[in-house]
């Protein structure tokens, strides 16, 4: 059989690298006719890694099929986005950074796939502390937490491995990592203990297979915040255990009490831990897309080849917008601290009116939030048997009064819902107020009865 070769000539001279040679069958028995007779047909199909992606919220909340009270105008409990009512908006220097860095013309153009070299320094400056020092090149910028997330998920596990994940918790960690093929195993937060980790539960959990911890301090749907001690035991488990932690610590300066607060990096003495944060909740501007990760590594367990992953899969995008990078110093450095107070005062504020409001509605059980911006309640379903579970509950109160609220069913817990605390002062009273006539209406069980037990 006769092969003919087709070079490609590259500036001008034939060459003959491998990769370039094109071999073409010009002969043989039906060779030719084979090929001009076959019928291309269509087959497309979708990625592994698309079919098993899955966001636990939306498969829930797109399958209810609630429609408001015409009757009442919808208050929305359910979006995690604090700009959605326009009641708390950044501060004017944040903006004015913005506008100073798009005047500049400096940062049109495309940055480091990790971020800008001054503008890692600014983050690495504003966390570095003696007991947890960080320099520019401990820090990964991204775009949002979520994709800090993300990197720091995909350079730690791989497929057939798993990672532990709170429950009730971000649905997003289920979310990337069964699309990366990495096992999702649930350690439980424990409501009547102002949803501390069982301790013992997590470190069961843990085998051969098991590749990183997520903590979520504070947390979100549970608006806690875990003090030193209880921090320091989880750090026991993962020194034990020998396993990196994953710190999701985007709330980490929204807490109720001033202190309260503890980062996990500063109390490990050896537990190397990834800690993602970003501009989103703080500054009040999650659509900017401004994340990072804090590589924590003192005792070089991570080396480089954590290192060199980060930076690899980074590279799979071209970074977080230079913009907000180069708005980052004036953003990190020029706002004022009454900015970050009074924002932590409305929301308290809530969180004080909607948990006194609820703790005396009959059947139901909030749980005092400590930060973040959510509050969980439980609903004591003995008492509301017209309802299957926490959907169906949250579904009719869509319905019946326009107040949404999602069930916590979209956390990996059941019996719950979580209520967001951003909205207007008179818009959290109304919500409230329908709240317990919702539940006056169907509670059966004993008037002014309370028998669920909670943490009040």
């Amino acid at each position: 059989m006769q092969t003919d070769s087709y070079i490609i000539q590259v500036n001008g001279s034939a060459v003959h690298p491998k990769v370039l040679d094109v071999h073409v069958n010009i002969q043989g028995p039906n060779g030719l006719e084979k090929m001009k007779s076959r019928k291309p047909r269509w087959a497309i199909r979708a990625s592994e890694m698309s079919k098993k992606t899955f966001n636990p919220i939306r498969a829930i909340v797109d399958t209810m099929t609630a429609k408001p009270n015409p009757n009442k105008k919808m208050i929305a409990l359910s979006i995690g986005d604090p700009t959605v009512f326009g009641n708390l908006p950044t501060d004017e220097h944040v903006t004015r950074a913005m506008k100073e860095a798009i005047d500049s013309h400096k940062y049109n153009g495309y940055a480091p796939s990790i971020g800008y070299l001054s503008s890692r320094d600014v983050i690495a400056k504003y966390y570095t502390c003696p007991e947890a020092p960080l320099e520019a090149k401990d820090v990964i910028l991204t775009s949002g937490c979520s994709q800090a997330i993300e990197l720091a998920l995909s350079v730690l596990a791989n497929p057939g491995q798993n990672i532990l994940v709170p429950r009730p918790g971000f649905s997003l960690y289920k979310t990337l990592a069964l699309s990366l093929g990495v096992e999702v195993k649930l350690y439980n937060l424990l409501p009547e203990r102002s949803w501390e980790i069982d301790l013992k539960h997590m470190e069961s959990l843990v085998d051969d297979k098991t590749a990183g911890i997520i903590i979520n301090n504070p947390s979100n749907p549970c608006g806690s915040v875990f003090n030193k001690k209880h921090l320091q035991k989880i750090l026991s488990v993962a020194s034990r255990q020998c396993v990196p932690i994953l710190a999701d610590e985007i709330y980490g300066d929204m807490v109720f009490e001033e202190g309260m607060f503890q980062s996990l990096a500063p109390l490990s003495t050896n537990v190397p831990i990834l800690s993602c944060g970003g501009l989103a909740k703080r500054w009040l501007v999650p659509g900017w897309r401004m994340g990072w990760i804090l590589i924590h590594d003192r005792k070089n367990i991570f080396g480089k080849e954590i290192r060199e992953g980060l930076v690899r899969l980074s590279q799979r995008i071209l970074g977080p917008c230079t913009i907000v990078q180069g708005a980052l110093d004036h953003i990190i450095n020029r706002t004022p601290q009454d900015f970050y107070q009074n924002t932590i005062s409305f929301i308290k504020s809530n969180a004080d009116l909607c948990f006194t409001a609820l703790s005396s509605v009959p059947g139901l059980c909030p749980v005092q939030p400590a930060g973040a911006m959510y509050l969980m309640v439980g609903i004591d379903m003995e008492h509301f048997p017209e309802f299957e579970n926490d959907v169906d509950f949250t579904e009719r109160m869509i319905s019946e009064q326009s107040v949404f609220c999602l069930p916590a069913t979209c956390f990996e817990y059941p019996n719950y819902f979580r209520v967001v605390l951003t909205v207007p002062e008179e818009m959290m009273i109304e919500a409230c107020r329908r709240i317990r006539e919702f539940c006056e209406q169907h509670y059966q069980g004993g008037e002014g009865t309370q028998d669920l037990e909670c943490d009040k």
